[in-house]
C-alpha cells in the first residue's frame, strides 16, 4: 500500500509540476497581448464569456483568467459586468483539461516519448533566448504533466486491487455528500481543480470508482476551486474580493444544481439511451464540461442582476489610485506592470486636473498639495519590490518604460512642489497663452485617463512644443509688463519675483509634461 501511495503522490507531483511549467511558459509567451485581447473582445457579456473560455484555453488556467481579470477591474478597463461574463467563461475552459486528459492521457498515451520531450524542452531552454528557452519549458512541462498522468494510473490500478470502495457506490445522499466533501478536500489539499479531477479521471479509468462516484467527486472539486479564490482575496483589493464572491456564488449555485438535476438526468441517460455505448471516462469529461455550461446558462441572463448584488454585498471602500496594486497579479507580470502604470497615470492625471481649474479661477493652488503623489510613488517603490522580475521580453520591457514613468514622475513631483505659482500665472498671461495652455493640459488628463490604457494619443506633442516655444518667445514682454505694474506700485518687488519665477516654472512644467507623454506615446518605439 505504501508502495501505491508513493507512486500516486509522485504521479500528482509530475502533473502539477508539469501544469505550472506549461502555465507559467505560456503566460510569459503571450505577455502583455494577451491583456490587450481580453480588453478589446469584451463587448458584451457573451463576448466576455467567450473571451474567458478562449483566455483559459491558451494559458491552461483558470486562476490566470481569474487573476488577469481582477487586474482589469481594479483598472477600470473592464466592467464588474464583464469580469462576471470572463469567470463563467474561465469555468468553461477549464474544462479542457479533462478533454485533454480522457483522449490523450488515458486513451492515447504520449508517456513513451514524454522523456525525450522533456529532454528537448531542456535543450530549449538552455541554449535558447527569450521566446525559444519559454517555449522549451512549455514542452516540457507538456511532457511532465503526462508523465503524471501514466503514474497516475498505474497507482489508481494499484489501488483499486487493495481497497474495495464498494462501500461507497450506493446511490444515497449521504454517500454523494461524503464523496462531494472529499472532493473538495482533493482541490485544496493540490491547490488545482485540474490536478484533482486528472485524478478522479484515473482512477475511473482504473476502475477504482464507477462513474456516479466519480461524479459527486468532480462537483467536489469544483467546489473546492473556490478556496483558491477566497484565500487570494484575503486581504486584497475590493475587485479581488467581489471576483472571489463570484466564484464562490456561480460554483456553489452550480453544483447545487449538477447534484440534484445534471447528475440524475446524465446518469439516466447514460443506463437507456445510446450513450450507454460511451466510455466512463469521456462521459466525465462531458459531465464535467455540461456542469459548467449549465452554470453559464443559469447565470448569463441575470448578470446585472448578479452584479448588483455583489456590489451591494462588497461595496468600494478603498478609492485611492493604488487600490489597482494587487500582490495576486505577480502571477501575470503583464497586469502587474500595467496596473502599476495606471496607478502613476491616474495620479499624474489628478494634478493635472487640479491645475486647470487653478488656471480657471475655480480653486486655488496654494491649497495643493503633492502628499498624494509622494504616498502614491511610495506604495508604487514598495510594490516593484514585490514583483518578481518577468521572464517575457516584451515584459521587461513594458517594465523598463514604467520605470522611466516613474523617474520622470519624480521630476513632476518637484514641479508640483511650487503649484502656488499656478495661483500667479492668469494674471500676466495673454489670453492667447493661456486658453491653449488649458487645452492642452485637459488633453494630457484625457490621455493619461484613456481607457483600455493604450498609447496616448490624445496629446499633440508638436502643439505642445510650439506653446513651450512661444513662452519663450513671450518672455520679454511677459517681464516688462511685470516691472511696468511694479513701477506703478501695482506689484512690490516679492509679488514681482514670484511672477517672474512662475513663468519659468511653467515652462519646465511643460518640458517636463511633453518627457511624459511622448514616452507613453511612443511606446513601442522606446521598448524596441
Amino acid at each position: 500500500m505504501l508502495a501505491v501511495v508513493l507512486q500516486l503522490s509522485g504521479g500528482i507531483g509530475l502533473f502539477l509540476l508539469g501544469m505550472t511549467l506549461l502555465t507559467d511558459s505560456l503566460k510569459a509567451l503571450a505577455g502583455d497581448s494577451l491583456r490587450q485581447w481580453l480588453a478589446r473582445f469584451t463587448g458584451s457579456s457573451f463576448k466576455a464569456m467567450l473571451s474567458g473560455i478562449g483566455f483559459t484555453l491558451v494559458v491552461q488556467s483558470s486562476t490566470a483568467t481569474t487573476l488577469a481579470t481582477i487586474g482589469f477591474v481594479s483598472a477600470g478597463v473592464l466592467s464588474f459586468s464583464q469580469a462576471i461574463g470572463i469567470i463563467i467563461g474561465a469555468n468553461i475552459g477549464t474544462t479542457s483539461t479533462g478533454w485533454l486528459v480522457a483522449f490523450l492521457g488515458l486513451k492515447f498515451s504520449i508517456a513513451n516519448i514524454a522523456l525525450p520531450l522533456v529532454a528537448l524542452g531542456a535543450m530549449l531552454k538552455l541554449l535558447g533566448r527569450d521566446q525559444l528557452a519559454l517555449s522549451g519549458l512549455a514542452l516540457a512541462g507538456f511532457a511532465l504533466l503526462f508523465m503524471g498522468i501514466d503514474q497516475l494510473q498505474v497507482a489508481m490500478a494499484g489501488f483499486a486491487e487493495q481497497v474495495n470502495l464498494s462501500q461507497w457506490s450506493n446511490d444515497g445522499f449521504a454517500t454523494r455528500l461524503i464523496l462531494i466533501l472529499i472532493g473538495l478536500v482533493m482541490t485544496i489539499l493540490l491547490q488545482s481543480s485540474s490536478a484533482a479531477v486528472t485524478a478522479t479521471l484515473a482512477a475511473l479509468a482504473s476502475q477504482a470508482i464507477d462513474l456516479p462516484q466519480a461524479m459527486a467527486l468532480v462537483i467536489g472539486q469544483n467546489i473546492g476551486t473556490v478556496a483558491t479564490a477566497v484565500l487570494a482575496a484575503v486581504g486584497a483589493t475590493t475587485s479581488a474580493k467581489r471576483t472571489a464572491a463570484v466564484h464562490v456564488v456561480f460554483n456553489i449555485v452550480t453544483a447545487i444544481f449538477a447534484l440534484f438535476v445534471l447528475m440524475p438526468v446524465m446518469l439516466w441517460l447514460f443506463q437507456h439511451t445510446v450513450l450507454a455505448d460511451w466510455d466512463h471516462v469521456v462521459m466525465l469529461a462531458a459531465f464535467h464540461t455540461a456542469f459548467s455550461l449549465m452554470g453559464a446558462l443559469l447565470f448569463m441572463p441575470f448578470i446585472p442582476q448578479f452584479q448588483q448584488l455583489i456590489i451591494k454585498l462588497i461595496p468600494e471602500k478603498n478609492q485611492n489610485n493604488t487600490r489597482y496594486l494587487d500582490e495576486t497579479l505577480f502571477a501575470v507580470p503583464a497586469l502587474a506592470i500595467s496596473a502599476t502604470e495606471q496607478a502613476i497615470r491616474d495620479s499624474l492625471a489628478d494634478y493635472y486636473r487640479m491645475i486647470v481649474k487653478a488656471l480657471q479661477g475655480q480653486v486655488l493652488a496654494v491649497m495643493m498639495s503633492n502628499r498624494e503623489l509622494d504616498r502614491v510613488l511610495t506604495t508604487v517603490e514598495q510594490y516593484l519590490q514585490k514583483m518578481p522580475v518577468p521572464q517575457a521580453q516584451v515584459d521587461q520591457q513594458h517594465l523598463t518604460t514604467l520605470l522611466r514613468l516613474i523617474m520622470y514622475s519624480k521630476v513632476l513631483r518637484d514641479d508640483f512642489q511650487y503649484l502656488e505659482y499656478v495661483d500667479v500665472l492668469p494674471k500676466y498671461l495673454k489670453p492667447e497663452v493661456l486658453q491653449p495652455l488649458i487645452i492642452h493640459l485637459q488633453s494630457m488628463v484625457l490621455g493619461l485617463k484613456q481607457q483600455p490604457m493604450e498609447k496616448m494619443n490624445s496629446v499633440d506633442l508638436i502643439a505642445w512644443q510650439n506653446l513651450v516655444q512661444q513662452l519663450k518667445q513671450q518672455q520679454p514682454q511677459y517681464r516688462q509688463h511685470i516691472v511696468e505694474n511694479s513701477v506703478h506700485a501695482q506689484l512690490n518687488a516679492a509679488e514681482a519675483l514670484d511672477a517672474m519665477i512662475a513663468e519659468r516654472w511653467l515652462e519646465r512644467l511643460l518640458e517636463h509634461s511633453i518627457k511624459i507623454a511622448y514616452l507613453l506615446q511612443h511606446q513601442d518605439e522606446v521598448m524596441s
